[in-house]
């Protein structure tokens, strides 16, 4: 730990150094940020002002200055009463309050409403409305200087006024001091450098954590980018979208409307999308349009940057970010579901909308925010680094992989722009100046690659075959070697576990009742009695009780022709079915049933890792399997090595992708008894 505080006080003193003046000791923002509240980059502003040294008898006093400004001129929502009086005795009082203005048409005036002070309808000269246009979209954190006239004469004027304004942002910033101080810094530093600039400690974070606090980042320096992160409670995954930059807006969970979003077509002012730089949805479960085509429009606008209102096309470069909770354990939803599922049912099984993000950010690998987790050191002043970025999205690297790579050909057109907006925006984090190596871009096309593949790997769970092609991978130009880019959660917790089962267990593939595929675990055994067969785990399930008792009843009636052994009439049959990935039970269960009923009476297991797919009248009629080649890739996806298909399905085979048919052994059963003896690797 020594080394490591060795190694922050030497980047302390060259930030102090390279960029005077645009630093911050980021504990002193955390100490005055408990007592007042304010978003960072208002206080950063302050300090920056006040308190941008390391001269510690200057850091006091300026902190002590800052201090004494939020004390009088910070407005407390509950001391408004006081605020307001104290403008009225005195007749002109400086306030650091959030504004947003409205215009009234009835009188033709723009009018201001203060968010802590509590005041409505305060005229505001329509320069600063020009000059600030955010003021008429989510209000800026300003300091003003407010008069208070009252005329006898004129009662319906509001007596309050405001004689100057002044955002609470940089006034101007030059790239180019960016571009050379990049120099002094080495990757790694300069890491560290933008970590703590967000208020973090990246000397006691795991390198990919470090990675995962970058990509948040992103949206706000590249145009149009949509990224998803979803994970535990308390990882601080709003913290840079609701404090860091005045660019952002957080929407809260809960109701919004294209109007709000996009344009309202009464007044014909562009909604969130055309004023900020990125547009934060903070818990996705909430998101809800009131208008029928809300989510076609933000389709529309996550697909191209436009959106179609009224008579014309609108433009605009907003990034969208949805952010949101995952309630249960990554391994259940991996099994069970998606990683898209906490999104709500408009959105769940819209491939077509999930198809449109650029990063599937995993949550669940950035830790809790600790006290140990926030940094003491010093970093870029919040509202600094946020005009960094701002400037930064008139700029593209999205070229930079052709120098040195290909990708593969499992990536589509959407796959693309994905892994090249990721790779743009992070090459504008990390090297602004365009100077980087062959390496560093390979560093950042994997990561780009793995966060849009998570995304594919849960669109081909919720969409099927059309989204087949996960398989990323990139190609070095000189070498020509190809590298394939995986995701860590889609390694091992296999529903069917490879190794021999207990005999009377069977795995099966059918379609549940809402279409989806899901795969079954039937679980037979057998037991002294008269004859019977008892079903557990089917509750009302109509059809899968006629399935399985199709499957007793071809039993009994072709028991002796299977084995000679086998009393149909001295023992009693209990079954268990598990839906393993709870979508509901399916009807198609008769030849499974009876393999498994087979393999219990002849206490015989049936072949390790395989899948019985098929079903069958009490005749013995097969039918074929629907959907053959989504149904093998669930097979393939589950863990299945060897797949029983029914042989009225090999026409079907010419369905199935070459590179996915490599992947399992399939055996063709002719008849329902053909199907047992080959489930039992009885010749």
């Amino acid at each position: 730990m020594e080394l490591n505080d060795e190694r922050s006080l030497d980047l302390d003193q060259k930030l102090n150094t390279v960029f005077a003046g645009r630093v911050v000791r980021k504990d002193l923002t955390s100490m005055i940020k408990q007592g007042a509240n304010v978003p960072v980059y208002v206080l950063e502003y302050l300090l920056g002002m006040y308190a941008a040294t390391n001269d510690e008898e200057s850091i006091r006093e300026g902190v002590d200055r800052v201090k004494k400004i939020l004390a009088e001129n910070f407005v407390r929502p509950d001391e408004a009463e006081k605020i307001k009086s104290r403008i009225r005795e005195i007749g002109q009082y400086s306030i650091i309050d959030k504004v947003t203005v409205t215009l009234n048409p009835k009188i033709d005036t723009y009018e201001a409403e203060f968010s802590n002070l509590g005041l409505k309808g305060v005229p505001i000269s329509p320069n600063y409305v020009k000059e600030y246009d955010k003021l008429l979209a989510g209000g800026i954190w300003c300091m003003l200087k407010m008069d208070y006239f009252f005329d006898e004469e004129a009662r319906n004027m509001n007596p309050f006024s405001i004689s100057s304004l002044q955002p609470i942002q940089m006034p101007n910033m030059d790239l180019n001091e960016i571009f050379e101080g990049r120099r002094s810094f080495t990757k790694e530093e300069w890491i560290d450098v933008l970590i703590r600039s967000t208020g973090m400690e990246p000397t006691h974070l795991e390198e990919r954590v470090k990675w995962h606090l970058l990509l948040r980042l992103v949206p706000l320096v590249e145009n149009n980018y949509n990224l998803c992160e979803l994970g535990p409670r308390g990882t601080g995954k709003s913290h840079v979208y609701k404090e860091l930059s005045p660019n952002s807006i957080l929407v809260s969970g809960g109701q919004t409307t294209v109007a709000n979003l996009f344009y309202n077509m009464s007044t014909k002012k562009v909604g969130l999308v055309g004023l900020w730089d990125v547009v934060a949805f903070d818990e996705v479960a909430g998101i809800q349009f009131k208008d029928k085509d809300g989510i076609q429009i933000m389709k529309d606008y996550m697909a191209s940057g436009s959106f179609a209102r009224g008579k014309e096309e609108k433009t605009a470069s907003a990034s969208m970010v949805f952010i949101g909770n995952i309630n249960q354990s990554l391994d259940s939803l991996i099994k069970t579901s998606h990683l898209f599922a906490p999104f709500p049912d408009a959105m769940a099984n819209d491939t077509a909308f999930f198809d449109r993000m650029h990063y599937y950010l995993p949550g669940w690998e950035i830790p809790k925010m600790r006290p140990e987790f926030f940094t003491n050191q010093y970093g870029f002043i919040v509202d600094y680094m946020a005009e960094y970025f701002r400037e930064m999205r008139k700029r593209s690297f999205a070229d930079a992989i052709d120098r040195y790579f290909k990708l593969g050909n499992n990536l589509n057109q959407r796959d693309v722009i994905a892994v090249r907006k990721t790779v743009s925006g992070l090459i504008k984090l990390l090297y602004p100046n365009g100077e980087y190596t062959r390496e560093d871009v390979e560093e950042v096309l994997k990561y780009a690659l793995e966060g849009r593949r998570r995304v594919k790997e849960q669109l081909k769970k919720i969409g099927g075959m059309e989204f087949y092609d996960v398989h990323f991978s990139y190609i070095d130009r000189e070498t020509l070697n190809e590298e394939y880019v995986s995701v860590p959660e889609q390694g091992g917790g296999k529903l069917i576990p490879e190794g021999m089962g207990k005999p009377g267990h069977v795995y099966t593939v059918g379609h549940g009742d809402s279409g989806m595929i899901g795969v079954y675990k039937l679980e037979n055994q057998v037991v002294s009695g008269t004859g019977k067969f008892e079903k557990s785990g089917v509750a009302s399930h109509r059809g899968a009780r006629e399935s399985l008792d199709t499957a007793f009843r071809y039993f009994t009636a072709n028991a002796k022709s299977i084995s000679g052994t086998i009393s149909t009439k001295t023992k009693d049959y209990l079954m268990h079915i598990s839906d393993l990935q709870g979508i509901g039970l399916t009807s198609e269960l008769a030849i499974a049933e009876l393999v498994g009923l087979c393999s219990g009476a002849l206490e015989r297991s049936v072949q390790e890792s395989l899948v019985v797919l098929g079903n069958m009248t009490v005749g013995g009629t097969i039918a074929k399997v629907e959907e053959f080649a989504n149904v093998l890739q669930v097979c393939v996806d589950a863990g299945a090595k060897k797949v029983l298909i029914p042989a009225v399905s090999v026409v079907d085979l010419q369905t199935v992708p070459s590179d996915l048919l490599i992947k399992i052994q399939p055996i063709f059963y002719s008849d329902p008894t053909d199907a047992v003896f080959k489930a039992l690797g009885v010749s």
